[in-house]
């Protein structure tokens, strides 16, 4: 499994690796929707767009993540697959995912956004990325 999730304190930690950072990102993806459902449900119907840009690869991250919680937020949509670009400081991702079902999908929580607390994008000692946070939740 490329991504886990962890309890802290009343917020929940999101985790994604993978051999870089764009494929850490698009398992984070995974993690922080699995608070939300099971990703076996959410059919990969739609797809979506997230653009965002910053020189640090943290904040880079941080920014991202909080752009697919608003996505959820707003669109009112969960993602089972997500696909990540990284340029320098430009980022863009494709988001697939469907409308939330609450019958299907009966939805455990809403995520309200990331916080710097345990953010950290970097390679592990195996040469793994790891991209992760806290969520509030």
């Amino acid at each position: 499994m490329n991504w886990c999730l962890y309890d802290h304190m009343a917020d929940m930690g999101i985790q994604g690796q993978g051999a870089n950072p764009e494929t850490a990102f698009a398992n984070a993806v995974l993690a922080l929707n699995a608070i939300v459902t099971d990703l076996d449900v959410i059919s990969p119907d739609m797809v979506l767009t997230v653009t965002c840009q910053e020189q640090d690869l943290e904040l880079l991250f941080f920014d991202f993540i909080n752009e697919v919680i608003f996505l959820i937020s707003s669109r009112k949509m969960l993602f089972s697959r997500a696909r990540v670009r990284i340029n320098g400081p430009h980022l863009k991702a494709w988001l697939y995912g469907q409308r939330i079902d609450p019958d299907k999908h009966d939805p455990a929580v809403e995520i309200k956004g990331a916080s710097f607390n345990g953010l950290m994008v970097q390679p592990n000692e195996q040469g793994v990325w790891v991209a992760r946070c806290i969520v509030d939740v």
